[in-house]
C-alpha cells in the first residue's frame, strides 16, 4: 500500500470516529440533565438503561421490588460522577407507584421521561390454567403500565413536556404457542401507547413503545414450565443480545429534538427468525 493510501484510510478512520464522537455528543446534550424514572430497573434491560443513561448525563431513578439491588446500582453510578436514587415499587400498587413519581419530583425538580419496564414472562399453555400466573402478568405487565401512566401524566401535563416510553416485545405483533397470555399483555400496551399518543399530543408529551425480540435477562425464571422454561433458554441462549441493545435504543428515543416523536422500535438478534 502507498504512502497515499495508507494516508487515506488514516483519515478515513479519523473521519468516521469523529463523525462518532458527534452523533454521540448530540445525543448526550438531549439527554443530559432529564429526570429519567426507570422501572424494573434491579437487573437486564432496566439496570442496563440506568448505567447507560447516567452515562450520559440524564438523573436517574430506579425502581424495583428488589430494593438491595437498586440500591447497588444507584450506588454504583453516583460513585462514578452520576446522578441516580433508588425508590423500592410495586408497579402493581398505585400507591408505590406515585411514591415513585412523586419521590423523583421532589429529589431532582421534575420528572423528563417514564420508562415502563416492569415485566413478566410466565409462559405456559392456556390449558394449563395458571390463572394465579395470568393475573401476575396482567397486573404487571399491562395495570403496572398504567400505574406509571397515572402517576406521571399529571407532572408532564403541567410541565407542558414528557416522554412516556413501555416496553413491550416482539411478542406485541406475532403471537407464540405457549406465550397466549404474555402476548395479550404486549398487544394491550402496544394499542395502549398508541391510543395515549393521540391523547397527549396537545401537551408536548412524546411516546415511545420498544420492543424487543430475544435478550438475555432473567425474564425467563419467571417460567415455571420446565420444559416451556428449557426451550426458551435454549433459544435465548443461542441468539439473545445483551441488554445495552435496549438500552441503547431507549436513549436514542430520549436523544431526538422535542419536535421528533419515535413512537415504535422493535428490535431483535439479527439471528432470530421469528
Amino acid at each position: 500500500m502507498t504512502h497515499i493510501a495508507v494516508q487515506e484510510a488514516l483519515d478515513g478512520k479519523s473521519t468516521s470516529l469523529m463523525n462518532y464522537i458527534s452523533r454521540r455528543n448530540e445525543m448526550s446534550s438531549n439527554i443530559e440533565g432529564k429526570v429519567v424514572v426507570i422501572t424494573g430497573a434491579s437487573s437486564g434491560m432496566g439496570e442496563a438503561a440506568a448505567r447507560h443513561l447516567a452515562e450520559l448525563g440524564a438523573s436517574v431513578v430506579l425502581a424495583a421490588r428488589r430494593t438491595d439491588r437498586i440500591e447497588k446500582v444507584a450506588a454504583e453510578i453516583t460513585s462514578k460522577g452520576g446522578k441516580a436514587v433508588a425508590v423500592s415499587t410495586d408497579v402493581t400498587s398505585l400507591e408505590d407507584t406515585q411514591k415513585l413519581v412523586d419521590t423523583a419530583v421532589e429529589t431532582f425538580g421534575r420528572i423528563d421521561v417514564l420508562v415502563n419496564n416492569a415485566g413478566l414472562m410466565p409462559l405456559s399453555l392456556v390449558e394449563q390454567a395458571k390463572v394465579d400466573e395470568w393475573n401476575q402478568m396482567i397486573d404487571v405487565n399491562l395495570r403496572g403500565v398504567l400505574h406509571g401512566m397515572a402517576a406521571a401524566l399529571p407532572y408532564m401535563k403541567e410541565q407542558k413536556s414528557g416522554h412516556i416510553i413501555s416496553t413491550a416485545s416482539v411478542a406485541a405483533y406475532k403471537i407464540f404457542p405457549s406465550a397466549a397470555v404474555y402476548c395479550a399483555t404486549k398487544f394491550a400496551v402496544r394499542a395502549l401507547s398508541e391510543g395515549l399518543r393521540q391523547e397527549v399530543t396537545p401537551y408536548n408529551i412524546r411516546t415511545t413503545l420498544i420492543s424487543p425480540g430475544a435478550v438475555k435477562t432473567e425474564l425467563l425464571d419467571h417460567i415455571s414450565d420446565k420444559d416451556v422454561q428449557s426451550a426458551n433458554a435454549d433459544y435465548v441462549g443461542k441468539v439473545g443480545i445483551s441488554p445495552e441493545s435496549y438500552a441503547r435504543m431507549v436513549a436514542f428515543a430520549i436523544s431526538q429534538p422535542e419536535d421528533v416523536d419515535v413512537n415504535e422500535i422493535v428490535f431483535r438478534p439479527t439471528a432470530q427468525e421469528l
